[in-house]
């Protein structure tokens, strides 16, 4: 898993908090009146604890995923590409989703159910004035339905890794503590300028654009690199081709010309060089001796 990844998270979570008040403000609210006899320093530690058990939901719930993930999916796409396209897929179903498109809402009804069904538990854990009840509080916090979280899990399934997957959604659970523990003025102003600079809507159009260049600019650069690499085995071919052609004649006439131009043995020894000698010796005495025969019968 990738550090793009886990920023991605976390920016899901911050951006995506204003949703998250919507949706657990009541209950921020009920936590907070059932603290409201503990002394402030016990209270922002009550504060802390029940945030770290949502937190810690949301880590093994991204653990579950994980290992879905893991030996679901992972033995389905090895040796293909299929993991890159998946992420990719739903970086940009997780970015529409920001956009405003409602295709969490049914898995939010059904998740509905087990939130009713853990009602009884939740009842037990008022008031929130210890720790192990403010833990516990927490921990059943993180189950309560919300299409964002759920979106959240999708990403930590094709992490195709259980760490990665509770790693990711704890990241994104820190980006949604910030708006969770704010006070009443800082919540209208965090809400008043994430929506005058759509700052969510942002956040989704970038995770959609993230999600086609992962599908996408891989597919491209395969292609590019593909033709380059024909191109250069082609003029590889074609220049290994000329050099050829050139070396070969020229070695054949550099065989022949070495067959001609090589010394007979007769030439090169020195018995032959002394057969010479003589033969032009013998030339001399014979002309002299016609030329003195030649005057002589002038002479006459």
């Amino acid at each position: 898993m990738t550090t793009a990844l886990l920023v991605a998270a976390l920016l899901m979570g911050f951006f995506g908090s204003p949703h998250c008040l919507g949706m657990c403000g009541g209950l921020v609210t009920a936590f907070g009146l059932s603290m409201k006899d503990v002394s402030p320093t016990k209270r922002r530690a009550l504060v802390a604890t029940y945030h770290l058990g949502r937190l810690t939901s949301y880590a093994f719930l991204g653990l579950m995923a994980g290992l879905i993930g893991t030996t679901v999916l992972e033995p389905l796409m090895k040796g293909n590409s299929t993991p890159r396209i998946l992420l990719g897929l739903v970086l940009v179903f997780v970015g529409v989703t920001m956009l405003g498109a409602p295709f969490l809402k049914n898995l939010e009804r059904f998740g509905m159910r087990f939130w009713q069904y853990l009602s009884p538990l939740r009842q037990k854990v008022f008031p929130l004035n210890t720790f192990p009840r403010a833990l516990t509080a927490g921990l059943l916090w993180g189950f309560l339905p919300c299409g964002l979280v759920y979106g959240a899990l999708l990403l930590a399934v094709v992490a195709h890794n259980p760490l990665s997957g509770a790693a990711l959604m704890f990241v994104f659970g820190l980006g949604t503590v910030p708006m969770l523990v704010a006070t009443h003025e800082t919540v209208g102003w965090l809400r008043d300028k994430i929506g005058r600079f759509r700052l969510r809507q942002l956040n989704g159009a970038v995770t959609v654009l993230s999600g086609l260049a992962v599908v996408f600019v891989p597919i491209a650069m395969s292609s590019m690199h593909g033709g380059h690499d024909m191109s250069t085995m082609q003029g590889d071919h074609m220049q290994m081709s000329d050099s050829q052609m050139m070396d070969m004649p020229m070695d054949t006439n550099m065989d022949h010309s070495s067959h001609h131009m090589m010394p007979t043995d007769n030439s090169t020894t020195p018995q032959g060089m002394d057969h010479s000698m003589h033969d032009m010796s013998d030339g001399a005495i014979n002309m002299n001796h016609d030329e003195h025969s030649e005057m002589m019968e002038q002479a006459q």
